[in-house]
């Protein structure tokens, strides 16, 4: 599937068919799928937007658990993102959004791939989420830097999923429109 289906066909889909729908617009996340799958079923959304909104609600209320088992639900799902500047990653629309991030010199990628490990050491369990849309490594590096100095991983969750969410609306716009 390189498209979306309508949006109000999602509540009569195989399991099979949502779950790469979920992958085409997040990524590949069984605990994803676990969550979001009842509701894809219970409900007809109007727009992948709402659709969207509706996954972002859940995913908050996760975040706002005093559960741990809710909160490594949560950082299994935001986990599922690929490392920016990562060689390999698996989904072909995470390879395209860090396109530009794979360019420069080797020095530049080390710093990254620093900041990376650094980020995941002041929040272990989290990865650097961020929607990327054309910024420059310059930018995404500042970006992360000035995160992994605020030092606050009750923000990071919620940034992590803003920034899934608009990575997936930008997605669903992309491939709604094929």
């Amino acid at each position: 599937m390189t498209s979306l289906p309508a949006v109000n066909s999602l509540s009569h889909l195989p399991d099979s068919e949502l779950t790469t729908v979920l992958d085409l617009l997040f990524e590949p996340s069984p605990p994803l799928h676990q969550l979001t799958l009842p509701v894809l079923r219970s409900t007809t959304f109007p727009t992948y937007d709402t659709l969207i909104v509706a996954i972002s609600a859940h995913l908050t209320a996760l975040a706002a658990s005093n559960s741990p088992e809710d909160v490594a639900k949560l950082s299994k799902i935001l986990c599922s993102h690929p490392r920016l500047g990562e060689k390999k990653v698996d989904s072909e629309q995470s390879r395209a959004e860090q396109a530009q991030l794979q360019k420069g010199g080797e020095e530049e990628k080390e710093q990254l791939a620093r900041l990376n490990r650094e980020y995941e050491g002041k929040f272990p369990g989290l990865r650097y989420v961020v929607f990327v849309n054309g910024r420059s490594r310059a930018v995404i590096m500042e970006n992360i830097k000035s995160r992994i100095d605020r030092g606050d991983i009750k923000a990071e969750r919620q940034e992590a999923i803003q920034a899934m969410c608009n990575i997936a609306a930008d997605r669903a716009a992309k491939l709604w429109s094929q």
